[in-house]
């Protein structure tokens, strides 16, 4: 057994005894978000923050907190960040996870959407579409992160923060049905099991049908978590998730002479016999907490994550376009099987200290990481003698072609770092903030079929500065710098392993909170350029070369507000340019793709806008809403004319509570029935968004 295995056992051994060992505590309970806008929750620190508040970080900083969530009647992660500004969504991989750009730069395209799970890196695995239901606010931090949170996309940061124990019972459980045959449970309920420890279990099932013909889908998720107060000065938590999702691969439709709407946006180009694909995924994390003066604090944690995802899938052919002289697509079938393994442990001291008439706020930490990942494909092509057409007018189905060996890898990947962040409070309306961090990532990649490894060994160090100026005691302004690094996976035609992603990011901006905090708002300028990003090798065309640049720069509105009369306002809107840097030839396709050439998938203008009223009748409150989206045109594949249209999307909501308990929700979303294209990678890959559709919500609460 090697050290990281056997690292894996003695964690999950320790696991195991601690959920079995755990004393009991005082009771505590969460605070609430002060109307500021900055965090606070009892129990647990927020890693890499330190105790600056959100207000206070010069960089743009958005909140999705789960009273939204239920009152939109939001169950899914992409569809809850189409609520903030410059997110765009991407290629979701025949719908088996979730993909989306921040600020026009959306990494690794072989991947989930990078975000991380209370401060754990959770993006690298294949556990599916993330559900909500343990969800207690989507932190989405812009800008240059890199310094504290190590590689990654310099456009920002998600972080989901999960739902902590509480020491009051309390709960709920609620059941939903609507179109498509779709129905949904969904359960929460904490409560103390003496006066030092509370658990805490939330979960959901779903099962439907789909817009799409011939689909099925079956999801369920629970998350148990146990938390403790070992003294006044001492806590520990632990919380398990399992997700299990079943759905068939679906790479959605295909445009014809390069127009989308010629078959409807319900036509399945693949094969029902193929099956569902299945998705399963463990986590655990375990942090504890010791408060070591009232200034001070130590956090210590660590994330053990595995996912599994096999299955069949008949896709088209992405580079087999379809005219309008022809009848068919040319397809292929594969099988797919991805392991992966992510093991995180991090430390960190983090406090306030002063020097002089200058208030110091220090974060220090070290985290360690090291991830696997195992696929395995086999494949049956298209060729001109076996085609594996199918008529994209009049699909028969039934055609499932023996598959042979294609791809068996295995990915090994370590990596630890130290980083150091220190923000003073210069006076009492200014306040820097500079830090860095160091990384040392290492990586093998062994070639099964060839035999082939290719390793690297990269270190890198990302620095960050800003300044906050407190103009008004409502009013601040912000500026931020920074830089950071991507690792590439793979190597090129000599053997040697790729260069990093680079990137350096600006951001300047200003921030707004009314007196009380009834009204915050952020407005954002920035810009971002990206280097050695992956494309074809010109003197080797088989192989790939990191010479590709990219840039993005833009504006961001974001705007939440409790109004007069009882309205609730949350609105956001972005202007992205982003492009490609450095004329490129595309390595999936071998396109010549010009410098200036839009980047996939990104609108130059989007926009949300979502309010809400409560209403008293009598001795019950009626709730109504609505909301608008507006994407605006897209490019749907590198190196062509291709775009995906435009389009602006209607929702209604309301919600009667009948009582102190009980609640009845009912909701329509895309109200016009506007046929809309959420994202794609060429014009065979093509994701349409859902047609009008309804859901009713009956919800009891204790």
């Amino acid at each position: 057994m090697n050290y990281v295995a056997a690292l894996r056992s003695a964690l999950c051994c320790g696991i195991a005894s601690l959920v079995f060992t755990l004393p009991s505590a005082p009771a505590w309970a969460e605070e609430a978000e002060p109307a500021t806008g900055d965090i606070l929750v009892t129990g647990q620190r927020q890693a890499y923050r330190g105790d600056v508040a959100l207000k206070d970080m010069p960089q743009a900083v958005s909140i999705i907190d789960s009273t939204l969530l239920k009152d939109a009647g939001i169950t899914r992660l992409d569809t809850a960040l189409d609520l903030s500004a410059g997110i765009a969504r991407q290629n979701n991989y025949g719908g088996m996870w979730d993909a989306f750009a921040i600020r026009g730069f959306a990494g690794d395209e072989n991947f989930p959407g990078g975000f991380l799970i209370n401060g754990f890196n959770a993006g690298r695995n294949y556990s599916g579409p993330r559900d909500a239901s343990n969800v207690e606010r989507i932190e989405v931090l812009k800008g240059p992160n890199s310094a504290l949170f190590g590689r990654g996309e310099p456009g920002g940061t998600i972080n989901i923060v999960t739902k902590k124990p509480q020491f009051d019972t309390e709960g709920y459980v609620s059941v939903s049905g609507g179109s498509y045959n779709s129905w949904r449970g969904e359960g929460d309920v904490t409560t103390p099991i003496s006066d030092k420890v509370a658990v805490r279990v939330n979960g959901a099932y779903e099962k439907g049908d789909s817009f799409r013909d011939t689909i099925e889908y079956e999801k369920y998720t629970v998350t148990p978590s146990i938390l403790a107060k070992l003294d006044d000065d001492t806590s520990i938590s632990y919380e398990f998730e399992y997700v299990h999702n079943k759905t068939p691969f679906d790479r959605g439709v295909v445009a014809v002479d390069g127009k989308l709407g010629a078959i409807p946006i319900s036509r399945f180009l693949g094969e029902p016999g193929d099956g569902p694909m299945t998705i399963k995924s463990r986590s655990h994390q375990l942090q504890f907490q010791h408060d070591l003066s009232k200034d001070w604090g130590f956090l210590i944690g660590a994330s053990y994550r595995t996912s599994d995802f096999s299955g069949f899938g008949t896709e088209a052919l992405p580079a087999a376009y379809v005219t309008g002289t022809q009848q068919t697509v040319r397809r292929r079938r594969l099988f797919r099987d991805h392991a992966t393994d992510n093991i995180t442990i991090r430390g960190e001291l983090s406090g306030t200290v002063e020097t002089g008439s200058l208030v110091h706020h220090i974060v220090l930490g070290a985290d360690w990481d090291s991830f696997e990942h195992d696929v395995l494909q086999q494949r049956a092509n298209s060729t001109a003698a076996k085609p594996n057409a199918i008529n994209i007018y009049n699909p028969v189905y039934g055609n499932l072609p023996a598959l042979s060996r294609f791809r068996s890898e295995l990915d090994k990947q370590e990596n630890w770092g130290v980083y150091l962040m220190d923000q003073v409070d210069l006076m009492d309306r200014v306040k820097l903030r500079f830090g860095g961090r160091y990384d040392s990532f290492n990586q093998d990649y062994r070639f099964r079929y060839t035999n082939v490894i290719t390793d690297q060994a990269v270190t890198k160090f990302s620095p960050q500065a800003g300044i906050v100026f407190e103009a008004t005691d409502t009013l601040s302004f912000y500026g931020s710098y920074g830089r950071g690094f991507r690792p590439n996976s793979g190597a090129g035609a000599t053997g040697a392993a790729f260069s990093p992603e680079t990137s350096r990011s600006y951001e300047v901006g200003a921030k707004y909170s009314s007196p009380g905090g009834r009204i915050t708002s952020t407005l954002a300028l920035f810009s971002m350029k990206k280097n050695n990003i992956l494309t074809a090798d010109l003197a080797n065309p088989s192989f790939s070369a990191a010479i590709g640049e990219a840039k993005s720069k833009g504006v961001e509105f974001d705007l939440t507000g409790k109004l007069p009369a009882g309205f609730k306002l949350w609105l956001s809107y972005s202007y992205i340019d982003a492009e490609v840097a450095k004329d490129i030839v595309d390595r999936d396709f071998g396109r010549n793709i010009p410098a200036g050439s839009r980047l996939l998938n990104v609108p130059k203008h989007s926009g949300n806008v979502m309010l809400m009223k409560d209403i008293p009748i009598g001795d019950m409150e009626l709730t109504l809403g609505g909301g608008v989206q507006y994407v605006g045109t897209r490019l749907g594949e590198f190196g062509t004319q291709f775009e995906l249209p435009d389009y602006t999307l209607a929702r209604l909501t309301a919600a009667l509570a009948l009582t102190d308990n009980i609640k009845v929700h009912g909701e329509v979303n895309n109200l016009f029935d506007e046929d809309h294209y959420t994202a794609s990678y060429s014009p065979n890959w093509v994701n349409p968004g859902m047609p009008r559709n309804f859901k009713v919500r009956l919800t009891y609460s204790f």
